[in-house]
């Protein structure tokens, strides 16, 4: 709102960053209740039991480092590769039905596309592919 010689009246102003701020307050404050009545509500019974690493209802037993194979690394590799490639088609097809841009972005899709494939064919030759 403006007055009449063309000023902003500054109550107007700050009045929307104060709901801004009762809500922040308002959540804080709903989240500090919630957590202090969960500590006051709750049970205190440590036993040994409750100390120890707890992974899927298996006890745990023995050291707590395992080998684990590269190829698994791989494979979760090639697909973050691919992910991003998905990643980046959906944007590119929203500018490639943009009037002007078509064959620019045509290009550079099958640049893109080449380097994917280089190395697709880069894992499939060093025999990244074979599950065994």
């Amino acid at each position: 709102m403006t007055g009449s010689d063309g000023t902003v009246i500054a109550a107007d102003y700050f009045q929307s960053y104060s709901v801004v701020g009762l809500l922040a307050v308002g959540g804080v404050l709903f989240v500090a209740v919630a957590f202090g009545s969960g500590k006051l509500l709750r049970p205190v019974v440590p036993t040994r039991e409750k100390f120890l690493t707890y992974e899927c209802g298996v006890d745990p037993v023995g050291d707590g480092w395992a080998h684990t194979q590269v190829r698994y690394y791989v494979y979760a590799f090639l697909y973050v590769i691919f992910a991003v490639d998905s990643i980046f088609l959906f944007p590119w097809a929203t500018v490639f039905a943009a009037p002007g841009y078509g064959a620019t972005t045509l290009v550079e899709m099958f640049i893109f596309l080449g380097f994917l494939t280089v190395g697709l064919l880069y894992a499939y030759k060093k025999g990244v592919l074979t599950w065994t």
